[in-house]
Formats: structure tokens, C-alpha cells, sequence
């Protein structure tokens, strides 16, 4: 059992991972530990709806989750890019006392499906070997990032914020690089971005940014930044090593002086099912999976049971315009044993589809090529 924030109760006695830094409990079938991460087993989520569970949220650390008290939390709101010039601060009561909003968004790592890059298209790339777990949708509550940035006095020419997080500062390699940060431009910032301080209507787990995170949908992980304590608001572009040295294209493929700084997500689509498993030939057996998109709503998903010689559309088990991901199923009858690759593909409605390949680049970002996903009829 969890507290309200997300910490092993006194009756907690299922077996659980240790992860350094990780507060809630890691059961071994929900989870698979990565150094400081813990990702959900995407396979698990079948049982659960739009929304993902809490106890079955990825957890993406640089270093370990901190306590924090709400009671004597306060965000910091400062820089050159506001009136003034004057820092101002906010308490956590008085963020709640703002008009708040709920959104349902996911939350997902720029690096999710890295691993298929090298067992599925033979690339090698560095980073946590994420297979397709290190992403959940939940429903956040919370203030808008654009009033609490109003009330500050953000200035007309104000280019971009810059949100820190109060986790300690992270040293890899003997280098610190202090606590985790990434700009946003002033147009994101001021549309959908949240102050979140509720997850799933309860008051937000520790492991996912309590007392205060930002939720940033459509733009990958590291932007929605955990356990906020201070915005720096900017005339000039801003940059952190989580701009510059990481989260964009490096390879052959891109500039020689890397890509642009990611920012929006990009689609997937994948069968709920362990690689490898064993299924019996002779019956109906109902498949189902997920697809996403962080460019529009899902239109359609098409799924192959041989490899990809033919296709025909799954059907979606909810409708597809005003969530964050679609389930959807299919029914599959094997007719004798053997392996078979499973595929399926997500076409959105702004036209963007899987591709076969995703094009390489060195750190494994934004894998999202078709997923070859390998079972055996027996």
C-alpha cells in the first residue's frame, strides 16, 4: 500500500525492486529497474484503462527523488524577462489558490523504445536501454503556467522560461551539472504548459514531483521538469547541458553540430504482449495494443499477424479524438506452430505513419519505426 504521496505504508510487504532513489514500491511484475529508472512493463498496462495507474508509472530520476514539504515549498519566478526585474515568489497555497485546470497528457521519455534501435534495426546507441515502458498518461490538476507567469510580470520581448527542479545537482562523467533544467519558449509556455500539484486526483507521489511539476503535453520527458523550484524568465535564448550536450540528433544522419533541441514527441504503436510469447495455435486469441501520437489524434491503426505480407485495421476500444493515446484490438487465429513477427502501424490525422526504420542517431532518441514484436505459436 502507498501513502497519499507515494511512499511504502507500514503494512507494504509485496516484494519489491530496490532502486536508489525510488520511494514507492518496484513489484518485480510491474516493473524492470534501470540504474536510477524504474520502467513500467508496457505488457501490464493492458489491464488498465486511458489513465496509468500511480503504482504502475515509470520513474525517470537523475539522481533520487527528495521530500519535500508542500508547507514549506515556494517557487521562485525571476530573470531579466520580467518587469522590473524583481523576483516574486508564490507558496503552494497560493498556487492552489489560482484558477486551476486538469489535463490528460503523457508523460513520455525522449529515449522510450531505444533498445529497438539496436535488437531491431542493429544501431548501436548509448543511454537507459528503455524498451517501450518509460511512458504513462495520467490526469493532472494544477495552475497555468502562463498565469502564474503573468502575475510575475512577464515582460512583451520575454523569449524564454527556463524551469529548474529542487532535486540535487546531477554529476556524470566527474562533471556537475547542476540540477536539472530545460527552457521552453515564451509560445509553449504561455499555451497548454501546467503547474501540476494533483495526479490521477490525488495529491502529486513524491517519485513524480511533489509538492509541484510541470506537465508540457506533446513535448518529451525531460521538458515536463519534477519537483519545481524556480522559473528563469529570459530577453535572450536560454540553454542547460539538457539542451545542448543532450536531447537532440547527433549521427550521420543529422548536422555535424547536432540537431536542433527536441521538443515535441513523436508516434508510436505496439501489441500489450511480452516479446516472445507463446501462444496456441487453433484458437482466437484477441490481441490488443496502444498508439499514440504527439502531432494529432489517432486515425487508424493497421496490424500485420505475418510479418507484414498483409495488413488490415484494428478496431479502437475507445474513441480517439480527445485522448492521449487509443486502445485498440484484434482478433488472431494462428493456424499452426511456429515463430511470427506481429506489427502494427498508427497513422495520425495531421498524416504522419510509422515509418519501417527510424532514422539513427547516438543517443537513441525518438524511436519510431514500426515495432517487430516476435512471438511463438505452439
Amino acid at each position: 500500500m502507498l501513502s497519499a504521496f507515494g511512499v511504502p505504508s507500514a503494512t507494504a510487504g509485496a516484494p519489491s525492486l530496490a532502486a536508489p532513489g525510488i520511494l514507492k514500491p518496484l513489484p518485480p511484475e510491474y516493473f524492470t529497474l534501470r540504474g536510477t529508472n524504474a520502467e513500467a512493463r508496457y505488457e501490464t498496462l493492458k489491464d488498465t484503462g486511458v489513465l496509468t495507474p500511480v503504482d504502475r508509472f515509470f520513474v525517470r530520476n537523475h539522481t533520487s527523488t527528495p521530500v519535500l514539504d508542500a508547507s514549506d515549498w515556494h517557487l521562485t519566478v525571476w530573470g531579466d524577462g520580467l518587469h522590473g526585474r524583481t523576483p516574486v515568489r508564490f507558496t503552494y497555497g497560493q498556487l492552489r489558490d489560482l484558477p486551476s485546470v486538469t489535463r490528460t497528457a503523457l508523460i513520455e521519455c525522449a529515449g522510450n523504445g531505444r533498445s529497438l534501435y539496436t535488437t531491431q534495426q542493429g544501431e548501436s546507441v548509448a543511454g537507459t536501454p528503455w524498451t517501450l515502458g518509460a511512458i504513462g498518461a495520467a490526469r493532472w490538476r494544477g495552475a497555468r503556467l502562463s498565469d502564474v507567469l503573468r502575475l510575475a510580470g512577464i515582460a512583451s520581448d520575454a523569449v524564454d522560461v527556463q524551469p529548474r527542479g529542487l532535486d540535487a545537482s546531477y554529476v556524470t562523467g566527474g562533471v556537475d551539472l547542476g540540477r536539472v533544467r530545460r527552457p521552453l519558449t515564451v509560445a509553449k509556455a504561455l499555451d497548454d504548459v501546467i503547474l501540476a500539484y494533483e495526479m490521477n486526483g490525488e495529491p502529486l507521489p513524491y517519485d513524480h514531483g511533489h509538492p509541484v511539476r510541470l506537465v508540457v503535453p506533446n513535448w518529451i520527458g525531460i521538458a515536463s521538469i519534477k519537483w519545481l523550484g524556480d522559473i528563469e524568465v529570459s530577453r535572450a535564448p536560454l540553454a542547460s547541458p539538457w539542451f545542448t550536450d543532450h536531447y537532440r540528433f547527433f549521427g550521420a544522419a543529422h548536422p555535424p553540430g547536432g540537431s536542433a533541441p527536441l521538443t515535441r514527441q513523436t508516434l508510436k504503436s505496439a501489441y500489450e504482449l511480452p516479446f516472445g510469447a507463446t501462444l496456441e495455435a487453433g484458437r482466437t486469441h484477441r490481441l490488443e495494443g496502444r498508439a499514440w501520437s504527439a502531432h494529432a489524434p489517432v486515425r487508424r491503426v493497421d496490424v500485420s499477424t505475418d510479418g507484414g505480407a498483409r495488413w488490415r485495421p484494428a478496431r479502437f476500444l475507445q474513441p480517439s479524438r480527445h485522448e492521449p493515446w487509443v486502445r485498440w484490438t484484434t482478433p488472431w487465429r494462428p493456424h499452426g506452430p511456429g515463430p511470427v513477427t506481429l506489427l502494427s502501424r498508427v497513422t495520425d490525422l495531421a498524416g504522419n505513419t510509422q515509418p519501417e526504420r527510424a532514422v539513427h542517431n547516438t543517443q537513441g532518441y525518438l524511436f519510431d519505426a514500426v515495432v517487430r514484436h516476435p512471438v511463438t505459436v505452439v
